[in-house]
């Protein structure tokens, strides 16, 4: 209990100062204070996304605070004092307390429930009326909430009107994937599209382990091996190509070009300036992958290539990849936690739904509906030529160590496909057969990554 009844600004001032600790915790600065007959019996902050809990308004904790301090949730006689105009929520939660007052400092013109957006506290229907007093230090109040705003508001990476970006909410607590979100936008190709990366451990490490993704996954498909490669001390880079995970999204099937997400990625090396690569691929990472390192060799220094292929366009595409091309046309909204469910039967529900996070609509999608027929089937498709240029690369120029990992139980580019792989890549041991793997070979990325490290590392 504060000693003294107070006035209106000596209570705003307290409120300040509760909506400064909540500024410093990253939580938008708002604080209240409940006052009985002059005098403090409760205090709150902001606190939603510390507490996971959308009702943690200022407002709100400083009520319930001031409900059990009286031992009762009726708080007549009390008044509320707020840095901010209450919310509709907020607004509601006073009435129902029957407090006797409100004041705020600075008015809320697009949430304020006190008058700004509309007024709750003048409404002759409610069976209770509460008194409000507005503008009590309101510069000072304002001034603290625009401080706050002003870094925030500054976005470096405005979204492109023809495309879409994946809510942040979306990739929050998924399993095994603690990784922070890096971002790229200044990559000439992207020409304004955001990338993202993860990008861990010192860029001087020994090995720079470049993993490349398939469609329909994301950089989410190698959080196995980024665990262990990162404890190895190495450094790891695995971009979501944009369309997929956390990058931005076209609108348009026609946006995806083959040529176009090559030379993201070979800007992507030369920005990030990566050396001593040993390239990671698996699905669409090695249609394109494989076509990377003949631009930069001295760059590269090995492959680790999973269930994948050259599309070179002068030879028959294998038979399990056109019965998915079809599937793809004839299913475009598939469900994609399902599809991982069903190709590996050891993951957890909450895994599959990880893979789906980045897509929470048909319009996120353009990427996992365009893929499949991007893969060049004819000598003068887009990519064609550039992988028949990587072929001659791989048989008679490649000077690196290769280890190639099959999961037996894919359909789509399974054993047969990769023996081909292998057969083309000059000095490539047999491909390391996995029975119990399908598709998506990085599942097993602990087992793949221990072999791997004594591999490059020998």
């Amino acid at each position: 209990m504060t000693e003294g009844p107070l006035s209106d600004e000596q209570a705003m001032r307290l409120a300040l100062q509760q909506a400064q600790a909540a500024a410093a915790l990253g939580e938008v600065p708002v604080g209240a204070v409940v006052l009985k007959d002059g005098r403090v019996i409760a205090t709150g902050h902001n606190a939603p996304v510390g507490a996971h809990d959308p009702t943690a308004h200022a407002e709100v904790l400083a009520l319930r605070a001031a409900a059990q301090a009286l031992g009762n949730y009726r708080l007549d006689g009390c008044t509320l004092v707020a840095t901010l105009e209450p919310c509709a929520m907020c607004a509601g939660a006073i009435l129902h307390a029957r407090l006797d007052r409100v004041v705020y400092g600075a008015a809320d013109p697009k949430a304020g429930a006190a008058g700004s957006v509309l007024d709750l506290f003048a409404q002759p229907r409610l069976n209770h009326r509460t008194q409000v007093s507005a503008g009590v230090l309101a510069d000072e109040c304002g001034a603290l909430l625009r401080e706050f705003f002003r870094p925030r508001r500054v976005n470096r990476a405005p979204l492109r009107d023809d495309a879409l970006r994946t809510p942040d909410i979306a990739f929050q607590h998924l399993p095994g994937y603690p990784w922070p979100p890096r971002y790229l936008s200044e990559l000439p190709a992207l020409a304004g599209l955001r990338l993202h990366c993860v990008d861990e451990g010192p860029p001087d490490a020994p090995i720079t382990w470049l993993c490349l993704h398939g469609n329909p996954g994301w950089s989410y498909l190698y959080r196995h091996m980024i665990a262990a490669f990162g404890a190895a001390g190495h450094r790891v880079v695995a971009p979501d190509l944009i369309g997929f995970g956390r990058s931005d999204k076209p609108k348009k099937e026609g946006a995806h070009r083959f040529g176009w997400h090559r030379q993201v990625l070979l800007e992507l090396v030369e920005r990030l300036d990566l050396q001593r690569i040993v390239l990671v691929v698996q699905d669409w990472g090695g249609l394109l992958g494989l076509t990377l390192p003949m631009a930069a060799p001295t760059r590269y220094q090995g492959l680790l290539a999973m269930n994948t292929l050259l599309a070179t366009g002068d030879a028959p595409l294998p038979a399990g990849f056109v019965d998915w091309r079809q599937w793809c046309a004839d299913h475009p909204a598939y469900d994609i936690a399902r599809l991982l469910g069903r190709a590996e039967p050891s993951l957890a529900k909450d895994e599959c739904a990880a893979y789906a996070a980045p897509f929470p609509d048909a319009g996120h999608r353009a990427a996992t509906r365009a893929f499949p027929r991007l893969v060049p089937e004819e000598a003068e498709d887009d990519g064609a030529g550039i992988a028949r240029a990587a072929r001659d690369f791989w048989r008679h120029h490649w000077h690196g160590r290769s280890m190639l990992v099959v999961g037996a139980r894919d359909p789509v580019l399974g054993e047969a496909v990769m023996t081909d792989l292998a057969a083309l890549i000059r000095g490539c041991p047999p491909a390391w057969v996995l029975p119990q793997a399908g598709h998506f070979v990085p599942e097993h990325g602990r087992e793949i990554a221990q072999r791997a490290l004594h591999h490059f590392q020998s």
